[in-house]
């Protein structure tokens, strides 16, 4: 299997702050991946590092072998699009998909059209003046007609209402579908886009805490709710990444998974047990709490 991405031993140091701290991960070829994890986890860091916008302190970056930084020929297969992404005063949409081609050699004009005629995104106003959805709209115009192999999307999500989001969804899954490419998302919105991903990472402070395949992640945690006391004797000698406590009622998300002893004791004190969800693993992961151990599993082929 190919590697779009490849990061080894990557720290990332802006003064007295680590926004970075030893990070290593892989993206095949061809998946979507969702980065996630709270505000200032470093997501956004990792993607301008990708895109060649800004380089590693140390540690090693590869995009399809390359190190993207002052590199014309892996720049040209780049696309990033930042959630705050500055466009020259007095500019239209029909500058900006004017200048678009020419640092986009796979651009589709028919993809643009669709777009932005579904997200209807006015033409005359200037982009300065533009809402926070039309700003996103625009943003996901000019990464998925770029038809990049590696698109980096960064909460793309903002201010758009559902029904662009589903629009984002449909056309993403379409264009990916005829036009296979290296996607990767970050977004707060986990429940709405965990279907489409292949692979997730989830950083917490700089660091890798979880780099699987999609199907893995409900064995990395379960969810243990009921009487308090329960849950305590339940989670006992566990890492329990978050809890949540209502009157004598509680619910923790805990690192593992739950084998069928738990499950009868659980049974036994009238407790429930079931896998965590995905934003529930993020939700902990993202805890103050110590810090686990980082989970890196297989790829998928």
């Amino acid at each position: 299997m190919t590697t779009a991405i490849d990061i080894r031993s990557m720290s990332r140091v802006f003064r007295s702050a680590t926004a970075l701290d030893d990070v290593t991960l892989t993206v095949p070829e061809g998946a979507i991946c969702g980065l996630l994890g709270r505000n200032g986890a470093g997501k956004t860091t990792i993607m301008s590092i990708l895109a060649g916008q800004d380089r590693p302190s140390s540690g090693t970056v590869k995009v399809f072998g390359e190190n993207p930084f002052e590199n014309e020929a892996a720049l040209s297969r780049i696309s990033f699009i930042r959630d705050n992404q500055r466009y020259p005063d007095g500019y239209r949409l029909q500058h900006v998909l004017r200048i678009a081609p020419e640092f986009a050699p796979n651009w589709n004009a028919d993809v643009a059209a669709e777009l932005v005629d579904g997200f209807r995104i006015p033409d005359r106003t200037p982009i300065k003046k533009f809402s926070r959805g039309q700003l996103s709209s625009v943003a996901i115009v000019l990464a998925l007609a770029s038809r990049a192999p590696l698109t980096l999307l960064d909460e793309p999500y903002l201010g758009l209402d559902v029904t662009a989001r589903a629009l984002f969804h449909t056309m993403l899954l379409r264009d990916y579908t005829e036009h296979p490419r290296t996607v990767v998302l970050s977004t707060h919105l986990i429940e709405e886009s965990e279907a489409l991903f292949d692979r997730v990472v989830i950083v917490d402070r700089g660091r890798v805490r979880v780099d699987c395949v999609s199907e893995e992640t409900s064995s990395l945690a379960f969810t243990v709710s009921g009487p308090a006391d329960a849950v305590d004797r339940l989670s006992e000698g566990r890492t329990v990444l978050l809890s949540h406590a209502v009157g004598t009622l509680k619910s923790s998300t805990v690192s593992g998974t739950a084998d069928d002893d738990l499950r009868a004791q659980a049974r036994t004190l009238g407790a429930s047990l079931s896998p965590a969800t995905l934003p529930e693993l993020v939700a902990g992961f993202g805890a103050e709490a110590p810090e686990p151990t980082p989970i890196t599993k297989g790829v998928r082929a």
